[in-house]
């Protein structure tokens, strides 16, 4: 497995439009990409962390190719609503110790 995680810093009066952006483009991404999906943190006022999951490196690195062209919009729309976003790590999951569902 493999883990991405990112760092968003959402302009003032924008977090609702932000998570709903944030949660429409994690959707295509695992339906149409083959992410195992996402989690949003909430750090402090208008500072976000995401953690997203992958089953590999290289599934990870092909992200893109398979989405509708709505994806583009609705990315755009969330990078907009950012005063910044980061990606602050790639990791591979070497043991797994979270409860299931």
């Amino acid at each position: 497995m493999y883990i991405v995680i990112y760092e968003f810093r959402v302009k003032e009066n924008c977090d609702h439009k932000f998570i709903d952006s944030w949660k429409i483009l994690t959707n295509l991404i695992q339906k149409y990409e083959g992410s195992l999906g996402s989690r949003l943190h909430k750090q402090k006022d208008l500072h976000y962390l995401a953690y997203a999951q992958w089953p590999s490196k290289e599934i990870f690195e092909n992200l893109g190719k398979k989405l509708p062209e709505s994806a583009s919009e609705i990315r755009k729309k969330m990078k907009d609503l950012c005063e910044e976003i980061k990606t602050l790590h790639h990791l591979e999951v070497i043991e797994d110790l979270l409860k299931k569902n």
